[in-house]
């Protein structure tokens, strides 16, 4: 009688530690997830800031192109670029909260070491606004 008692309460154990085990499996699923999504946000935030730069480059091009050429600036071409800049430095505020929030995250999961998560995912420096006396020192740099 005492052996079946044993059997089933290695049984009942059998079941809980099974269960146990899966439901740890799963927080682990999900801790993955969350980081993944994490990185995802910040990835996507990061590829956004890229792109406005890239839009700026190519209206700062444009600009000494024509002064190259001995035509001027187009109408508002200075508001245009200062506007792209603006939108930089907006998206370049959140790519560093998706960063905080990752690594917010990660330290919430007990990773205490960031840094190679901040190497990993640079935010650039801000850009400055342009002002007219500026379009002759853009000229000089090149």
């Amino acid at each position: 009688m005492v052996q079946v008692k044993e059997n089933k309460f290695d049984a009942i154990f059998m079941i809980f530690k099974d269960s146990a085990e899966k439901t740890d499996l799963e927080i682990l699923q999900e801790r993955a997830e969350v980081l993944g999504r994490a990185g995802e946000k910040l990835s996507a935030a990061l590829r956004s800031l890229s792109l406005i730069e890239e839009i700026i480059e190519d209206r700062l091009r444009s600009y000494l192109e024509c002064r190259e050429r001995g035509n001027p600036a187009p109408k508002g071409a200075l508001r245009e670029i200062n506007r792209e800049i603006r939108r930089y430095n907006e998206s370049r505020e959140y790519a560093k909260l998706r960063l905080y929030y990752l690594i917010v995250t990660r330290e919430a999961m007990g990773f205490r070491r960031n840094k190679t998560v901040e190497e990993q995912y640079p935010i650039p420096p801000k850009k400055k606004l342009l002002k007219k006396a500026a379009w002759t020192d853009i000229r000089s740099r090149e």
